[in-house]
């Protein structure tokens, strides 16, 4: 009798073990046909992870914030670097006078080791009472520097500005609007 109950109890223990590693260890592999669909379009490597709602929030230094974040990401590697692809992607980034910078695109590319990013697809920049609005923008933290390019419009409290580049830098606040080509013409449409 006493070898009877042994056997239940050695056998309940096993059942408890498989069901608690079913319940809590073992991850569910049921994916959706949207998540695949939108895994190829962001990247066609396998072994890359998708998570929704991204945050990254960066202290630059004791004044300085840089948060982004997306609603869509793909985090990848590459060149030992990790590199996440996002998509419908909010950034701000604040200085020491706490005025916000703020970024809306469709797609970025974050590099998590340099902070660097690439926005790219209805980029459009926020920064007091001015709206830069292009196809693509790239903030480089390293140096400090934000280049708008790619179909650039300006507009500001005195006009429109309609260019090919803009260079912002983001220490002393100055602002480069500038051609591709000396020869053309920045397009400038004033306020009445």
């Amino acid at each position: 009798m006493k070898r009877i109950i042994q056997i239940i109890l050695f056998l309940l223990i096993i059942i408890i073990f498989i069901a608690f590693y079913k319940v809590y260890l073992v991850k569910n592999t049921e994916i959706q046909p949207s998540l695949i669909e939108t895994q190829k379009q962001l990247s066609g490597q396998e072994g890359n992870n998708l998570i929704q709602n991204l945050k990254y929030e960066i202290n630059l230094d004791e004044n300085k914030k840089y948060i982004i974040k997306s609603e869509l990401s793909e985090v990848g590697y590459l060149q030992g670097g990790e590199v996440v692809n996002m998509q419908k992607v909010f950034a701000v980034f604040i200085d020491e006078t706490n005025i916000p910078l703020t970024v809306t695109s469709d797609i970025a590319k974050y590099n998590n080791g340099t902070y660097n990013t690439n926005f790219s697809g209805n980029v459009q920049i926020k920064y007091l009472d001015s709206l830069i609005y292009s196809d693509r923008m790239d903030l480089d933290i390293s140096k400090n520097i934000i280049s708008v390019y790619d179909k650039v419009q300006y507009e500001g409290l005195y006009g429109i500005v309609n260019a090919d580049n803009v260079r912002i830098d983001l220490i002393t606040k100055k602002i480069e609007i500038y051609m591709n080509n000396n020869k053309d013409k920045v397009e400038v449409i004033t306020k009445k």
